[in-house]
């Protein structure tokens, strides 16, 4: 039976969003049930272009790239996919009309990763945080909003900021895996060879700028999604916090994380802020 297809898709989603993230697993677990299993399916997609693109070192990554877009957009147009995470992620696509720009963007900038190793302009490094984290947000955005057009224009500005804020802080937490490992520089004009304190603080300022702007749409997403996506927010923001207390040549040496005390408090401190509204 076909449902029974589609539930092994949906469990295989949660469980890639599970195993891979245990944060944003627990940000998702904050969502209505109603949405949930959405945002699952979107993130177990981008989860497995990403990993393609980064941990496949041992296999012909373009080739495995090329041969999940076209399964990609094959699910999409035929609304099934023997790949149970394409499977799932076309059901949300069809689900919440999700544009086929967003997803295309999405995949122009995995493929950069394949081959491209520096970002030497701002327009080049913009490019490349809206197809691999702006448009995430989008997508998930039109899960939150659930097909309101006019809900979604008027937050589109403040997940695209949001999703900005979160892949930047990803940045420079795992400057050591991408500039050591992958050889790769995403932020322009910077070296990241001997980063100093004030190309740090740039970084960081250009971050908590999309930071505020992203915290201002939050306030106005559905109560559905307004919990689970301001827990996220609350725990980027101490990892940048973190970041920040941390001497600008130490960044490359060591991968800051937030402890699982910690996001314990953090869970705890946005119930508070969402309960007396303050968000």
């Amino acid at each position: 039976m076909k449902a029974i297809f589609d539930n092994v898709s949906r469990a295989c989603s949660k469980t890639v969003t599970h195993q891979y993230s245990t944060s944003f697993s627990s940000a998702t677990r904050m969502l209505s049930p109603a949405i949930r299993q959405d945002i699952y399916n979107i993130y177990g997609f981008v989860r497995f272009a990403d990993e393609i693109v980064d941990t496949f070192h041992d296999y012909e990554k373009e080739r495995l790239f090329n041969d999940f877009e076209v399964e990609l957009y094959k699910a999409i147009e035929d609304k099934i996919s023997l790949n149970p995470i394409l499977n799932s992620f076309q059901e949300t696509v069809h689900k919440y009309e999700i544009d086929e720009s967003l997803y295309r963007a999405f995949m122009k900038s995995m493929r950069l990763d394949l081959h491209k190793s520096d970002y030497l302009s701002v327009a080049e490094y913009k490019e490349y945080i809206y197809g691999s984290a702006d448009v995430v947000g989008l997508m998930c955005l039109k899960v939150f909003v659930k097909g309101d057009n006019k809900k979604y224009e008027s937050l589109k500005q403040s997940a695209m900021s949001l999703g900005s804020a979160f892949q930047k802080v990803n940045f420079l937490r795992d400057l050591k895996a991408d500039f050591d490992d992958l050889n790769r520089s995403y932020f322009p004009g910077t070296n990241l060879a001997e980063l100093d304190e004030a190309s740090k603080q740039r970084i960081i300022a250009e971050i908590e700028e999309d930071f505020k702007h992203g915290l201002s749409g939050i306030s106005h997403l559905p109560v559905e999604a307004k919990f689970g996506v301001y827990t996220a927010y609350i725990y980027y923001r101490k990892l940048l916090h973190k970041l920040k207390k941390v001497p600008s040549l130490e960044i490359r040496n060591s991968r800051i994380r937030v402890p699982d005390y910690e996001k314990a408090g953090l869970l705890a401190k946005s119930y508070i802020s969402y309960r007396l509204k303050l968000i």
